[in-house]
Parts: C-alpha cells; sequence; structure tokens
C-alpha cells in the first residue's frame, strides 16, 4: 500500500505514547515529527534513534535560530541521531541557513533542512505587533526568497502560502503544517484540510492531535477515508 505524504507530529514527552503512536501509523504515512518536548525530554534522543528502524522518515523539528556558528555546530552534534530532516528558522538570516546548509553537507549529505517561515500561530496581527509592516504572504515571500539563496532544501509554510514559495522555487519542498481534519482551529489561525493542501501544492503535510488524541490507528484510517487519501485496509 502506497504511504501517504503525511508527519504524524508526536507531541509527547512520553516514550511509552510515542512508540504506540509510531507503531500504530508507520505503515500508513511517510515520517513522524519530533519537536522539541519529546528531544528535550529524558531518553527522547536516544528513543528517535531508535525509531529509525521503524520504516519512516525522521523530522526532527527543533527550528534552531542564533549566530552562524552555533547553528552550525549544533547540526554537527545531531550526526548520532541522524534525521531525514530538520528545522531552522528561516529568520535567522541568508549566513545562518548557509552554516546550516554547510554543517548538513558535512555530516549528512542525505539530511534535508527544512526553513520555517511564518508560524501558522500567527496572523498578520501578529507580525504587526513585532514591528512589521509585511503580510504573512509577503514576508513568507521573501523568506523563502532567502532561503532558496542559501539552498536550503525546502520550505516550512501554511497552506496558504504555497503558491507563494512555489513561485520562488519550483524544486523546493513544501512541508505544511497547520492541517485539520475537523473544525478545531486550536492554536492554529492559518489552518486547512489535507485535500486542499495537497491540491495547492505541498508535497508534505503535518498532523498532530487529529490522529494522535484517542486511537491512533482509528484515528488515520477515518481520516485517510474522509479526506479520499488511500483509506488503509488493515
Amino acid at each position: 500500500m502506497k504511504k501517504q505524504p503525511i508527519f504524524v507530529a508526536v507531541d509527547t514527552n512520553n516514550i511509552k505514547r510515542a512508540t504506540q503512536i509510531v507503531n500504530a501509523t508507520n505503515k500508513y504515512i511517510y515520517g513522524v515529527k519530533f519537536g522539541l518536548e519529546f528531544f528535550c525530554s529524558k531518553g527522547g534522543r536516544e528513543a528517535i534513534k531508535k525509531f529509525k528502524n521503524k520504516n519512516v522518515k525522521i523530522f526532527l523539528d527543533l527550528k534552531l535560530k542564533d549566530i552562524p556558528n552555533t547553528v552550525y555546530k549544533a547540526i554537527k552534534s545531531l550526526k548520532d541521531v541522524n534525521p531525514d530532516y530538520l528545522t531552522i528558522h528561516a529568520s535567522g538570516g541568508l549566513e545562518m541557513m548557509r552554516a546550516a546548509k554547510k554543517a548538513q553537507s558535512e555530516t549528512n549529505k542525505k539530511l534535508k533542512i527544512l526553513a520555517v517561515t511564518i508560524l501558522t500561530s500567527l496572523a498578520n496581527k501578529d507580525l504587526k505587533q513585532m514591528g512589521s509592516n509585511s503580510s504573512v504572504e509577503s514576508q513568507v515571500q521573501k523568506l523563502a526568497q532567502t532561503a532558496k539563496l542559501a539552498k536550503i532544501h525546502g520550505i516550512v509554510c501554511s497552506a496558504h502560502e504555497i503558491k507563494k514559495v512555489r513561485k520562488v522555487s519550483k524544486s523546493f519542498e513544501i512541508v505544511v503544517p497547520g492541517i485539520r481534519l475537523t473544525n478545531k482551529v486550536q492554536d492554529q489561525k492559518r489552518v486547512m484540510s489535507p485535500k486542499q493542501a495537497l491540491k495547492l501544492g505541498a508535497t508534505h503535510l503535518v498532523i498532530g492531535r487529529d490522529i494522535t488524541k484517542g486511537n491512533p490507528k482509528t484515528n488515520i484510517k477515518k481520516s485517510f477515508k474522509r479526506f479520499n487519501l488511500n483509506a488503509p485496509k488493515s
């Protein structure tokens, strides 16, 4: 059965629960996303290394942002974890992103660096409060242009900015969080359904609580069927 282009977001610090989620979904999904909560938890780093054997891509969502040399050394220090994807903040600037790309090329040539543009929890008014007069779409496009200069592999943005990012580069992998299987928006503002996001050109989707809350296997079967994503038969 063809796996769907979905990263399941494992937003927990409980290794046992994370293992349950991975085991329940790994047949049907492209990869698993681990954020700061899990990575920084006791045993989290070692657990992620073990999940590499589950036949899923490991997406390490650390959103690194610091001076170029610090980001360079941080990525070099992840060699033992050997993730398939890693996030940095595009707002860290061109030189920081170039340092990240340099560390990747020296440490793990298969690792793909993704530049996070504007968090899906933010809207235009939030950017204005932070002193920016740009709209979210405009700012995402500017950050994507800088990421292209740094030869970053892909972009993290909401589905609402996919077209703007694709204009910058046709080769970018576009990873889209803020995907909802229900009408509950929760803590994200720029959200969309899986079918809509894929139609717009997303290469991968990030889905969390809609799959992981409760029974992950039951949830993923229901969600695939609802959105015509080749529902699992087993």
